[in-house]
């Protein structure tokens, strides 16, 4: 039975699947776009979906839960500090998962770009 199992294997064990998302999730919130595959980018996107909402709720027990992902105090710092209360006015949907045209060379595999969702301009 697969009761509450979710998310891709990825042809990787789960301490190499853990690994390569937190790797990702870091890269993402030091650079704020990444380029990847398509189905890595999706997976990532919940993860750092997850990430902004501990950021949105800013209280010690989210830093520590950020931390135990990020595993880096000035990337927690920014996520809470600058991240975080840019995508404060949403209700969800952090990321945003662009498909690219060309696929990756060499293996041909599917490439997509994932990045926060920039801030709503205010109608004023």
């Amino acid at each position: 039975m697969r009761h509450r199992k979710t998310g891709k294997k990825l042809s990787r064990t789960w301490e190499h699947r853990k690994a390569m998302f937190r790797n990702l999730a870091k890269s993402l919130v030091e650079h704020e776009s990444i380029q990847t595959t398509e189905v890595k980018a999706k997976e990532l996107s919940r993860l750092s979906d997850k990430l902004v909402r501990y950021g949105l709720e800013n209280t010690l027990h989210a830093r520590r839960k950020a931390y135990q992902i990020l595993e880096n105090r000035s990337l927690v710092k920014k996520l809470f500090d600058e991240i975080a209360p840019r995508l404060s006015d949403r209700n969800g949907g952090y990321t945003r998962v662009v498909k690219l045209a060309q696929p990756r060379r060499g293996d041909a595999a599917s490439m997509a770009k994932v990045e926060f969702t920039a801030q709503r301009p205010s109608n004023e």
